[in-house]
């Protein structure tokens, strides 16, 4: 996506009765995954209004009295996806069924941006023998997609679990090998999906692991098995995401703790007040937003369904939202 001049973003405030399906939606649920985040939202006025959120308000007059909508639009088509956390077989010890490896960030990562490409990290020895593996993994394209969902599950022989967060990533773009499947002229574009791809590449493992390192972006982890199981995934405010109320959003234009409206278009609509408690690599402009489905392979299906346009409209503090308008427009 090219980049967005401040001067081509523009500013709407709505009203509230200008957000189709406001008055039905579940304005208390909203309002529960909000208070996981706002504690850690330090700016005066969003520390106000996170006191009152502990006061027990009724949720939709709290959000009617405290925020204003606004529409922001950077001239770029609003899309809406899904992400999920993925749950995968593995060990903490290497074996011939577990030998792809989850790796913890090596130094020269995070000093150097970019650093090397998925295929060098793959290709070459650089990270072997340096106690940088957290998990093995059966599947290395189950570990290509753990990647792209930034956070997972790592299922132990013995029944317990490893849980994985993003931690940092090599510092090239990521780009999309289901684009590149449909500019080869492997699939039309309506007929990708994750589980497509997963397959073609198993099917064809020669020209699979070619097309896998189209993308050369390489995510590193962290454990963090301290997160309880009947909780979600540790988002980027080092939160506990919420299935279906957490959205993955692009911080250059929201605010991450910022309740989000989501209007979402197409075969299922989606109305919906949102809370923007993650980031995402893929995740650029004022109108994207991927939505947070759950863990395991239920939910990483009806993420991979996702691909719908609508729009988002992002809950401001009342002065913060007028602040952005045009002196002649207020």
């Amino acid at each position: 996506m090219a980049p967005v001049h401040a001067s081509d973003v523009q500013y709407d405030v709505l009203d509230f009765d200008q957000l189709s399906g406001w008055a039905e939606d579940d304005h208390e649920a909203a309002l529960r995954v909000f208070l996981n985040t706002c504690r850690d939202m330090k700016d005066p006025d969003w520390r106000a209004i996170c006191k009152f959120a502990n006061e027990g308000p009724d949720a939709r007059q709290f959000f009617e009295l405290f925020f204003r909508p606004v529409l922001i639009d950077d001239k770029q088509d609003a899309l809406f996806t899904g992400y999920f956390e993925p749950e995968l077989d593995g060990d903490r010890y290497r074996s011939d069924r577990f030998r792809y490896p989850i790796y913890k960030m090596p130094q020269e990562a995070l000093a150097q941006k970019p650093w090397l490409t998925r295929r060098e990290i793959l290709e070459t020895p650089v990270l072997a023998g340096r106690g940088l593996e957290i998990a093995w993994v059966d599947d290395p394209v189950e570990l290509f997609f753990l990647q792209i969902q930034g956070s997972g599950r790592v299922r132990l022989p013995d029944g317990g679990y490893i849980r994985v967060g993003y931690r940092g990533a090599n510092g090239h773009p990521y780009r999309s090998i289901g684009q590149e499947m449909v500019r080869r002229g492997i699939y039309n574009a309506h007929q990708v999906s994750a589980d497509v791809i997963k397959n073609w590449v198993r099917r064809n493992p020669v020209e699979g692991r070619d097309l896998l390192f189209h993308n050369p972006s390489y995510v590193f982890f962290r454990e963090v098995s301290k997160v309880p199981a009947d909780q979600g995934p540790l988002g980027a405010m080092n939160r506990s995401v919420t299935a279906m109320r957490s959205i993955a959003v692009d911080p250059s234009f929201v605010k991450l703790g910022s309740p989000v409206w989501v209007e979402k278009d197409g075969e299922d609509p989606l109305r919906r007040l949102m809370i923007a408690q993650d980031t995402g690599s893929a995740i650029k402009g004022a109108q994207r937003a991927d939505v947070f489905f759950g863990t395991g392979d239920s939910a990483g299906k009806a993420a991979g369904r996702l691909r719908d346009p609508g729009r988002m409209v992002v809950l401001m503090p009342i002065q913060r939202a007028y602040a952005l308008l045009p002196e002649s427009a207020i």
